[in-house]
């Protein structure tokens, strides 16, 4: 587990509910449901996750299906798939990262004073 990540879900696990975290949470096996977070989700090369994410920023290496939803940045590497919509202000594909769906590119909402 790198120094930040503060949970690290192992690549022969199922896991299926609703995730909250802070910091960052490192996914390898497969995941099925909700996850929310103001902190970083990185996603393996190996990982399925599917549902709905509402997070910091997504890192994706491996597959997601679903809609996500990334305040500061999504980044799909080479290996990775999104299947999807998605919302965010910033997107970095990789060459060789595929995305598939909608894409809503809107800036940051700054908080009211």
């Amino acid at each position: 587990m790198a120094k930040d990540e503060i949970a690290y879900l192992g690549s022969d696990t199922v896991y299926e509910g609703k995730l909250n975290f802070k910091g960052t949470v490192r996914i390898e096996g497969r995941y099925t449901g909700e996850i929310v977070s103001d902190g970083t989700l990185n996603v393996g090369k190996d990982a399925q996750v599917q549902g709905t994410l509402d997070v910091g920023e997504l890192l994706l290496s491996g597959h997601f299906t679903g809609d996500v939803t990334a305040k500061r940045r999504i980044v799909v590497y080479s290996s990775g798939v999104l299947e999807g919509q998605v919302v965010t202000p910033n997107l970095l594909t990789e060459e060789g990262g595929i995305i598939e769906g909608q894409i809503s590119m809107k800036a940051p909402v700054k908080p009211k004073a």
